[in-house]
């Protein structure tokens, strides 16, 4: 079974840990988060999440991480060697329970469904009922920009 570290700015890693254990709660050894905190040197960071990636116990990490080029994704890719370890950035909640459900499919398979699921899961929904949006005059060309 492979094991998921989130690294994300402060509080967003524990936010995002804490929801995928309300919808599997027998997930919690096998997923880690560290929060980066402002004022923490890089350096620091770093050895925290070496300390977590051990602590999961597992052969092979998945690495996921909020914003690409960002601290945290900079120290995470410090992290990784790309064979017993990978890194995603653009973690969202989707992405998190897509890797958490397939995290016993190898780490090829793992990554490749979390990025599908962090992509399907964002969708655009209409904000207003039908019956409330305002009508198109006739000659407006494009029919197709108010349909749902």
């Amino acid at each position: 079974m492979n094991g998921i570290l989130i690294v994300a700015h402060a509080p967003l890693a524990s936010a995002l840990r804490q929801c995928v254990l309300h919808v599997f709660p027998d997930a919690a050894a096998s997923v880690a988060a560290l929060d980066v905190q402002p004022n923490v040197l890089p350096e620091e960071t770093q050895a925290q999440a070496r300390i977590l990636m051990r602590q999961l116990g597992t052969p092979k990490i998945l690495v996921l991480t909020d914003l690409f080029g960002a601290t945290p994704c900079n120290v995470a890719s410090k992290l990784v060697d790309g064979v017993r370890s990978r890194l995603v950035a653009g973690v969202n909640l989707p992405m998190l329970l897509r890797a958490v459900s397939y995290r016993h499919e190898s780490l090829d398979a793992l990554t490749s469904r979390a990025m599908v699921g962090g992509s399907q899961g964002i969708i655009s929904v209409a904000v207003t009922a039908p019956q409330n949006q305002v009508r198109r005059s006739s000659h407006d060309q494009d029919h197709r920009d108010h349909q749902q």
